[in-house]
């Protein structure tokens, strides 16, 4: 009887932890988000602890698969975005919309500094209801320090594509190169001296 006992539960031990052990992995989240140029907010979200990956892509056209030549024109009604991977045991979606907000301009529509165009638009594409939420509540946060019109949308995410190549990790791999030197260090210089970034 006893042996019958332990063998049936022989089983149910196995199954609890191995469900124990699947608890215990590190869950990620998404959020994508588009503040100009691509390769800036990459920069800047790179350096968030917490984000474990980060994707510049095109989101919000009405065009397939869009190349960086089309988007470009203006004329597929993608935003530059990046999409970044996190883990919320680390940083909060509520905390990556505020450095969203630290690391632009909100209330230039379609432009960050030199670059205009709807392709450069203020945007965060939400991923679940929580998201949305999360991201108008920090809207209305931002709108506290600025005395113009925060402009940014707020829109469910639609498809996302990833960029070519030769975009990703651009700053990392290109500091030198002209906009890397003269927009995107000072950038990062300026959130890590604001205390938004870690570093100096």
């Amino acid at each position: 009887m006893k042996v019958r006992l332990l063998l049936t539960l022989i089983p149910l031990l196995a199954a609890m932890t191995v469900h124990a052990e699947t608890k215990t992995v590190p869950q990620t989240a998404l959020a994508t988000f588009g503040g100009g140029c691509f390769w800036c907010t990459e920069a800047v979200f790179e350096r968030v602890p917490g984000v474990t990956k980060v994707v510049s892509g095109y989101a919000g056209g009405q065009v397939a698969n869009p190349t960086y030549e089309a988007v470009c024109t203006g004329r597929t009604g993608h935003a530059e975005v990046i999409q970044i991977e996190f883990d919320p045991a680390v940083v909060g979606y509520g905390r990556l919309v505020e450095i969203f907000f630290e690391a632009h301009d909100p209330t230039t529509l379609n432009r960050q500094g030199a670059d205009e165009g709807t392709q450069y638009r203020s945007v965060i594409f939400y991923h679940d209801e929580a998201q949305r939420r999360a991201a108008e509540a920090g809207k209305a946060a931002a709108q506290t320090r600025w005395r113009d019109p925060i402009t940014t949308e707020i829109s469910p995410l639609p498809a996302f594509y990833a960029a070519e190549a030769y975009h990703q990790d651009y700053f990392a791999r290109n500091p030198n190169q002209g906009y890397c030197a003269f927009v995107i260090k000072p950038k990062v210089k300026k959130l890590q001296k604001q205390g938004v970034l870690p570093g100096k």
